[in-house]
């Protein structure tokens, strides 16, 4: 039952904020304010479910044996915290990856039409930009190999 009001709390702190959205938008306002806190709303639940629901399991099953309860506890909260870290180095390098490559690609191409020459300079820099992402997926590799 907690699980079932927990996800149906978190559900609604999700969705209030598009209802927000949707009449702001509705009325001809700005929708910068419900949006950012939907925003806020969304990754930080997200954050808090994925280690109340891992811990909740690893809870249930260390009751079992009392004196290994803390250990497996902490076990899994590591766990846990490991798998978001990973996700989060992917995550979030592929969105700066992504930005960087917008950045230069567009750049590289306005380089290119002045000059021909330039674009074994400009392929470099837009690979660099590529290699971001790419150390984010490296360092997920490596949280997880840890775990």
């Amino acid at each position: 039952m907690e699980i079932v009001l927990a996800a149906l709390a978190m559900l609604l702190a999700i969705a209030l904020p598009l209802v927000l959205i949707y009449y702001r938008v509705k009325h001809g306002k700005k929708s910068k304010t419900p949006f950012v806190t939907n925003l806020v709303c969304f990754f930080g639940l997200m954050v808090f479910g994925t280690v109340f629901f891992f811990t909740q399991s690893a809870e249930a099953a260390a009751t079992a044996t009392a004196a290994t309860t803390v250990t497996t506890t902490a076990d899994a909260l590591t766990k846990g915290l490991g798998y978001i870290g990973a996700a989060l180095a992917v995550g979030l390098s592929g969105i700066g990856g992504g930005i960087a490559v917008g950045a230069a690609s567009s750049a590289a191409l306005g380089a290119i039409s002045e000059d021909e020459k330039m674009f074994g300079k400009t392929l470099l820099f837009v690979g660099l930009a590529e290699g971001v992402a790419l150390y984010g997926l490296l360092i997920a590799f490596l949280i997880y190999i840890q775990l």
